[in-house]
């Protein structure tokens, strides 16, 4: 990777810290995502920061910014845009709607109905949406942050497995730690040192990182670990499901990412092990005796059973 965008990452990183306070790995994965040209899926209590993560990386990264708040009585339409007929051309012409921006935050996406989520599939999959027939290609780079409420909360739609599978990672901010929100109740208000903060980097560079992150190079020992740990699903009892082609794909797209943020230029297990959490959580489910396990019990049982060869 190039040094002078080695020091926009590691500066991105560092100002991206001093907001988001004791979050650093949180922050470095959300990062890694769109790195690996993938989409993010935030899960948590409300007040956690989920949206201040996304106005971060907005500010930070210096992309064209939208935000749809999703609601029960939301349509397609409102998310896509539509072709409104215009009498003076006698012709009907496409109005983008807030989806074509580079980063897009789809809040409490599952407060939506399926039909309203559902507008988001082709998009995220394909990078364009098909309208009347008229396919519209979406920006470059394209990003979508997607927040969810636990489903316990009232008023909420699951998402299906189809739209859960289009995210790379899912992510858990949690409770900060002791130390950490106190400096945030004594310190500055989050929102003005959003808007005081510069960007440090850019289209150009995150198109150029997330080019350097595809050339990071795998070696087939990481090949046969990523293998294994995707046979070791399918086999395994203990899963309802194992994880798909795809879902092998996109761990090795986001330990790419992980070994370039790290300043490598390979990946090693350990770049694996450290995104598996997030990359299968919302993809396993391990049956038990009393219902079903989170996805991240998942990734420490396939940590303690597949060995690195």
């Amino acid at each position: 990777m190039d040094s002078d965008l080695a020091g926009q990452l590691e500066g991105a990183l560092r100002a991206g810290a001093d907001i988001i306070l004791g979050k650093e790995r949180e922050l470095r994965l959300a990062i890694a995502c769109l790195l690996a040209r993938g989409h993010l899926l935030i899960e948590d209590l409300p007040g956690v920061g989920k949206t201040t993560l996304a106005h971060l990386l907005a500010r930070l990264l210096g992309l064209d910014y939208a935000r749809i708040q999703f609601t029960s009585d939301l349509l397609p339409a409102d998310i896509i845009g539509a072709s409104v007929f215009e009498r003076a051309a006698e012709r009907f012409r496409f109005h983008p709607g807030p989806l074509f921006a580079e980063l897009v935050l789809a809040d409490e996406i599952n407060r939506a109905t399926p039909k309203a989520q559902s507008a988001l599939l082709e998009a995220m999959e394909e990078r364009q949406v098909t309208v009347e027939g008229e396919t519209h290609p979406l920006p470059e780079p394209f990003f979508v942050i997607a927040t969810q409420n636990p489903a316990f909360q009232i008023g909420t739609f699951p998402l299906p497995e189809s739209q859960l599978d289009r995210f790379l990672m899912r992510l858990s901010i949690g409770y900060p730690a002791e130390a950490a929100e106190k400096a945030l109740l004594a310190g500055d208000d989050r929102r003005e040192m959003l808007a005081r903060l510069q960007p440090a980097l850019g289209q150009v560079a995150i198109r150029a990182l997330q080019r350097a992150t595809g050339q990071i190079h795998a070696a087939p020992p990481i090949i046969d670990y990523c293998y294994d740990i995707i046979a070791f699903t399918r086999r395994s009892p203990r899963f309802l499901q194992g994880l798909s082609p795809r879902a092998g794909l996109a761990l090795l797209r986001a330990a790419r990412a992980w070994a370039l943020l790290a300043g490598r230029d390979a990946v090693y297990p350990e770049d694996v092990q450290a995104v598996l959490g997030p990359c299968v959580g919302h993809r396993l489910e391990v049956g038990s005796e009393d219902g079903t396990g989170g996805g991240y019990e998942a990734a420490a049982l396939i940590l303690d059973q597949v060995p690195v060869r």
